[in-house]
């Protein structure tokens, strides 16, 4: 018997030590993302968040979880109060990670890039959250589904299109639309689009009037989280706004799409749902 209680003593102290190990998975998590904060519960593992950012809403369950601040303002003292595992920041919190590592945390560091990103990041976090099987399964569904975009509007016209991330109320002012990379850029290829702004090799570009009507889009596609949605009264204002530029096809046809829809903006595991309705907006006939 004391052999056996000794041999169950060594097994419970290296099952201890194994789960002190830097490798092991992590059990308590913060993100300050919150794209991979749906990432985390869609692999299975949100029982382990312990504290989300001031920006997360999604899934509902993160509303009842700590806020700990955001890209610029997060609250250091808050997130170690909480005693995480594993914290999740933006690449360019450089300080924060420094901070995080000095305190012995783990970090997971993320920066937004095109549709090949959030696969890659779903099967990343997978790996490091010991949710292989879940990751490899979820970047599965969403290359198939974006596959079977693809497939819907291959072969038909693709509208010169200006993908409007945001600007001012009322105004043409202050306009920030898809630049030439990035998961939007790509979003609206595969929804069988052309971005007007293809050639310029950022993220977003603060476009001039001027920049628009020289460009002529043919659809002008506006976006945003759905909490900034219009009332009717509110997106009849907004689409008497672009009669400045009667001259752009997209106005002078009628062609101003609003869609307020978090699916398109968050690059996280609802991003196929995005895509679907992006490529409704460009090609309905496609989907009927």
């Amino acid at each position: 018997m004391a052999a056996h209680q000794k041999a169950v003593a060594a097994l419970l102290l290296t099952l201890l030590v194994l789960a002190a190990l830097p490798g092991a998975p992590p059990k308590r998590i913060i993100s300050l993302v919150p794209n991979v904060t749906e990432i985390v519960y869609a692999l299975g593992a949100g029982n382990r968040m312990v504290g989300v950012s001031s920006y997360d809403t999604y899934p509902p369950e993160v509303t009842a979880l700590p806020k700990v601040g955001a890209l610029l303002d997060p609250n250091v003292e808050r997130i170690l109060s909480l005693k995480p595992d594993l914290v999740v920041i933006y690449g360019s919190q450089q300080d924060l990670k420094a901070q995080l590592e000095k305190a012995g945390i783990g970090v997971f560091s993320y920066r937004h890039a095109g549709l090949q990103g959030i696969t890659d990041t779903i099967r990343e976090l997978g790996a490091r959250l010991d949710e292989t099987a879940a990751a490899d399964a979820l970047a599965g569904r969403i290359e198939r589904g974006l596959d079977d975009v693809r497939r819907r509007v291959q072969g038909r016209p693709r509208p010169r299109t200006l993908l409007v991330f945001g600007h001012e109320r009322l105004s043409l002012r202050g306009m920030y639309v898809s630049g030439g990379v990035g998961f939007l850029h790509d979003m609206l290829g595969v929804a069988g689009g052309e971005n007007v702004f293809a050639d310029v090799r950022t993220e977003s570009v603060q476009a001039t009037t001027e920049q628009i009507i020289a460009r002529r889009p043919d659809v002008i596609v506006e976006t945003r989280a759905s909490a900034g949605a219009f009332s009717p009264s509110e997106r009849d204002a907004e689409t008497r706004t672009w009669n400045a530029l009667g001259s752009v096809p997209a106005v002078r046809n009628g062609r101003i799409v609003f869609l307020f829809d978090d699916r398109i903006v968050v690059p996280g595991p609802r991003i196929v749902d995005g895509t679907v309705a992006l490529a409704r907006a460009l090609h309905p006939d496609a989907f009927k």
